[in-house]
């Protein structure tokens, strides 16, 4: 795989003008698509990017769809690319070259961690924080094209001001991602014990008809009937009520499988009042009575 060592040379292999200067670029994605291989291969480069993309519909970037507003490229990334030429929004690239010049990054990549090639994870901005980081890449590239002879000062201290921003937001993202896995993981937890409190509760001496209720084991589990259906919902794709009939009709037909209990004294051992009931509730769940069922199972 062709790997990149200079800005030239990058601009070169995807097909757009040369950058002003050789250690540090900064674009607008209207003007470079102009040009720009709309599709490229697979490649890497030696250089830092942030890029912010505020309009334009997307088709792949490193492989992947792209939906986010802010994303990165880190020195020996593989990049790819198959986009429509619609893009609005900016980049900047830059190398060890720009690094040096400001001491406040000595230890850049420890300081700026979503340039690592593992946590490097495009993620969104609200409307407010668009606004500003635009303004910022526009403060960037109006000292790059001037003529001022302190502009990379400025330059510096704006991109100082961007990665330190990114950062925030990027904190705040990866923060969100462990909160929300956090929260996955307990609620499959409480699923997990709720589906082992059923199959217990089904043949245990001692229960009633209490456990085809939704209520039985939320109590038993200490929270609200309405957060034990939410959550079991949200991970199962079914209702608590249907997990628990699901494994009432699992013990059912084993019982009958496994079994010469008659249905009158399974409908007893799974605590229904009155065999009819069992009767029924069987039926309407596999669309033949116990008897009919058993007689499948000797076929």
């Amino acid at each position: 795989m062709k790997t990149i060592t200079t800005l030239p040379d990058y601009c070169r292999h995807i097909n757009i003008p040369p950058p002003k200067y050789a250690f540090f670029d900064i674009r607008r994605f209207e003007d470079k698509t102009k040009t720009e291989n709309a599709k490229q291969a697979p490649f890497r480069h030696e250089f830092y990017a942030v890029a912010l993309r505020h309009a334009g519909k997307n088709k792949e970037v490193n492989g992947q769809p792209l939906q986010a507003d802010l994303f990165f490229n880190s020195p020996y990334q593989t990049v790819s690319w198959d986009v429509l030429p619609d893009w609005k929004g900016w980049y900047i690239m830059f190398g060890q070259d720009f690094l040096v010049m400001n001491p406040a990054w000595k230890n850049f990549i420890l300081d700026f961690p979503f340039f690592r090639l593992d946590q490097s994870i495009p993620f969104d901005l609200s409307a407010d924080d668009m606004v500003f980081v635009t303004q910022i890449f526009e403060r960037i590239f109006d000292e790059y094209v001037s003529d001022r002879a302190d502009k990379f000062l400025h330059i510096q201290t704006y991109t100082q001001l961007l990665l330190i921003l990114t950062k925030r937001y990027f904190n705040q993202s990866h923060f969100d991602q462990v909160s929300k896995q956090a929260s996955r993981t307990a609620d499959i937890l409480l699923v997990s014990r709720f589906q082992s409190l059923i199959e217990t509760a089904m043949t245990a001496e001692t229960a009633g008809a209490e456990i085809r209720q939704t209520s039985f084991y939320a109590n038993t589990l200490r929270i609200h009937p309405n957060h034990l259906n939410a959550v079991v919902k949200r991970i199962t794709g079914s209702t608590a009520t249907n997990l628990i009939q699901n494994q009432l009709t699992i013990s059912a037909k084993s019982l009958l499988q496994q079994t010469t209990l008659s249905a009158k004294e399974i409908a007893f051992r799974l605590h229904f009042s009155e065999a009819t009931h069992f009767n029924a509730f069987f039926k309407k769940r596999t669309g033949l009575t116990p008897r009919q069922y058993r007689e499948t199972q000797r076929l």
